[in-house]
């Protein structure tokens, strides 16, 4: 029998009002939250991508109750193939990389085992075929980690150089203004 976050995500759709209503449901019912984490990361789970949606719209507004769940989050990124579970996660990838380095005492505290997925997954999909706006948070993603580990800034100008005449506006808008701050 479908659980109650399952009958939930059955009618979620890509319409933004949509996906906030679930969202407001789970951020109501803080419950449905680790099972909403594990369905994310369950790709044979024909509601993945509906559940990524959803935890990116949650993380906007509760980041800190992925603390308890970042070393399944994390090691977990290189199982997500769909374009539609990419997109969502490298936003929140990007949330908690802003969060991780940032001074105030409501921050993410990432491990170095974390951070270390996070780069991963964020190389893999700036150099794979992904759509653009998953490239564009893992740059921005990228260029934050490589303020902290100096080996990165290089490789990501390498990547973005040899890359740039091939994608779209949108992807060397991104390009562009991180290859100015690391120059």
């Amino acid at each position: 029998m479908p659980s109650e976050l399952q009958k939930k995500l059955d009618y979620v759709n890509a319409y933004r009002e949509n996906r906030l209503k679930a969202a407001q449901d789970v951020l109501e019912n803080h419950s449905l939250y680790k099972e909403l984490v594990s369905i994310c990361f369950s790709p044979q789970d024909k509601n993945n991508h509906k559940a990524c949606w959803i935890l990116e719209f949650v993380s906007y507004e509760e980041l800190n109750w992925l603390q308890p769940h970042l070393d399944f989050f994390c090691s977990n990124l290189k199982v997500l193939k769909d374009e539609s579970s990419l997109r969502p996660i490298a936003k929140v990838v990007q949330l908690l990389i802003k969060s991780h380095y940032k001074k105030n005492e409501n921050c993410i505290k990432l491990s170095e085992e974390n951070l270390q997925d996070c780069i991963e997954a964020s190389f893999d999909w700036l150099i794979s075929d992904v759509k653009v706006a998953t490239k564009a948070y893992s740059i921005r993603t990228l260029y934050i980690l490589g303020n902290h580990y100096d080996w990165i800034h290089p490789e990501l100008k390498v990547i973005i150089d040899k890359d740039f005449g091939d994608h779209s506006a949108a992807y060397k808008a991104v390009a562009k203004e991180v290859l100015k701050k690391i120059k």
